[in-house]
C-alpha cells in the first residue's frame, strides 16, 4: 500500500471535464501515489479556488502541502518532459500520415498481386497520400487557403486557385487508384504538382522565407521545405509516369 499521497484540484462540471486534469491524476497514479481526489463541480467553485491559492489555471496539484502546479508542472516535478509547445514547428504531422499511407499502400499492393509488387506500392502510396493531405485540407478549407496563399505563387496571384487546389489533389488521387480518365488526372497532378515544387523553391531556397506549410491542412506547424517540395514531386512525377504509361 502505497504511503506517498498527492491532493488533486480538478474541474469537473455538467459541461467540462479538464482533460489535464484527468492526466493528472493518471500520472500521479502512475507513479505510485494514493490521489485525493477533489473535483470543482462548478464555475464558482473553480473561481473561489483559483482566487484562494492566486493561481489562473486547474488542475493544481499539492504534495506534501507544497503546491507543484498544473499538469506542466507535475510532469516537471517528476523530471519528464514538458509536453510540445503547439506553436512549435513539427514534422510529426506528415510523419503520420506517409506512414499510415505507406502501410494502407503495403497492404493494397499485397492484396492485389499476393505478394510485393515495387511499382504498383509507390503508385498506390502516392495516390493514397494524396487522397489524406487533401480530406486534411478540405477539413478546414478557409483556413488552408490562408496558409497556402503566402507562398504558393499562383495562389497569391489568383485567390480562387487556393480553393480549388485540394479538390483537384483529391481528384487526382482517386483518379489514380481507380486507374480512370489517366490523361487527365495526369494533367492535374503535372500541374498542381509542378507549380507547387516551383513555390516551395522561391520561397525557401531563394528568398529564405520561413514559412509554415499548408501540406497537412491550415494552421499547422510543419515547416515550409524539403518535405513540402518532395510532395509536390511526387504528384509530378506520378503525373509523369502516368504518361508514359498510357502512350507506350
Amino acid at each position: 500500500m502505497s504511503n506517498k499521497t498527492a491532493k488533486l484540484y480538478r474541474m469537473v462540471t455538467d459541461n467540462h471535464v479538464c482533460p489535464f486534469g484527468i492526466k493528472s491524476k493518471d500520472l500521479l497514479q502512475r507513479k505510485g501515489y494514493v490521489v485525493e481526489d477533489h473535483p470543482l463541480t462548478s464555475r464558482a467553485q473553480t473561481d473561489k479556488f483559483k482566487a484562494l491559492h492566486n493561481v489562473e489555471t486547474t488542475p493544481q496539484t499539492f504534495i506534501d502541502g507544497k503546491r507543484i502546479g498544473g499538469y506542466d508542472d507535475l510532469r516537471a516535478h517528476f523530471g519528464l518532459p514538458r509536453q510540445q509547445n503547439k506553436d512549435k514547428t513539427t514534422y510529426q504531422p506528415i510523419i503520420a500520415v506517409f506512414s499510415v499511407t505507406f502501410l494502407m499502400a503495403l497492404g493494397f499492393s499485397s492484396l492485389q498481386f499476393g505478394g510485393f509488387n515495387f511499382i504498383t506500392l509507390i503508385e498506390l502510396f502516392i495516390a493514397i497520400s494524396m487522397c489524406v493531405l487533401a480530406i486534411l485540407k478540405l477539413r478546414d478549407l478557409f483556413a488552408f487557403t490562408n496558409q497556402f496563399i503566402t507562398y504558393d505563387i499562383l495562389g497569391r496571384r489568383y485567390v480562387p486557385y487556393a480553393y480549388f487546389y485540394p479538390f483537384a489533389e483529391a481528384f487526382a488521387g482517386l483518379g489514380m487508384i481507380a486507374g480512370l480518365l489517366a490523361p487527365l488526372v495526369a494533367t492535374v497532378a503535372l500541374f498542381i504538382g509542378s507549380i507547387g515544387a516551383i513555390s516551395v523553391i522561391k520561397a525557401v531556397y531563394v528568398d529564405r522565407r520561413d514559412l509554415k506549410c499548408a501540406c497537412v491542412g491550415g494552421n499547422s506547424n510543419v515547416p515550409l521545405g524539403a518535405i513540402s517540395l518532395t510532395e509536390n514531386l511526387m504528384m509530378a512525377g506520378m503525373a509523369v509516369w502516368m504518361f508514359i504509361k498510357y502512350f507506350t
